[in-house]
């Protein structure tokens, strides 16, 4: 198991972060695991406690931009991140469904039906 962000407050302004990643060393890791999360937000994530855990993403890349150096540059570049990442996405999730696969998205907050087997 890889601990991908630890967050702990220990006060007002004691914010500590930790992680077992080092993107610096291993630049190919980022893409990785943007696929990795996007992949989990479309299935296991989504019925759980998303609406936090994206609210607490969003805080981090808010205070991210407020402290960057040429935050028009950096929300450039994630735009067009995004937009690749959301590409790739589509066409995997059309190249699933055209090989016979069956996805079901749920809308935040909404739990898919628990049956019986």
């Amino acid at each position: 198991m890889k601990k991908i962000l630890e967050i702990h407050q220990y006060g007002e302004t004691d914010i500590r972060f930790h992680t077992d990643l080092r993107p610096m060393e291993k630049p190919e890791s980022i893409p990785e695991l943007v696929s990795s999360v996007a992949f989990s937000m479309m299935t296991s994530l989504w019925g759980g406690n998303e609406m936090d855990i994206l609210a607490i993403i969003r805080a981090l890349a808010i205070a991210d931009l407020a402290v960057s150096v040429n935050r028009k540059e950096m929300i450039k570049m994630m735009d067009q991140d995004s937009k690749a990442f959301a590409e790739i996405i589509r066409e995997a999730h059309q190249a699933f469904e055209r090989n016979g696969g069956k996805a079901v998205v749920f809308a935040p907050g909404v739990m898919p039906a628990k049956t019986k087997s």
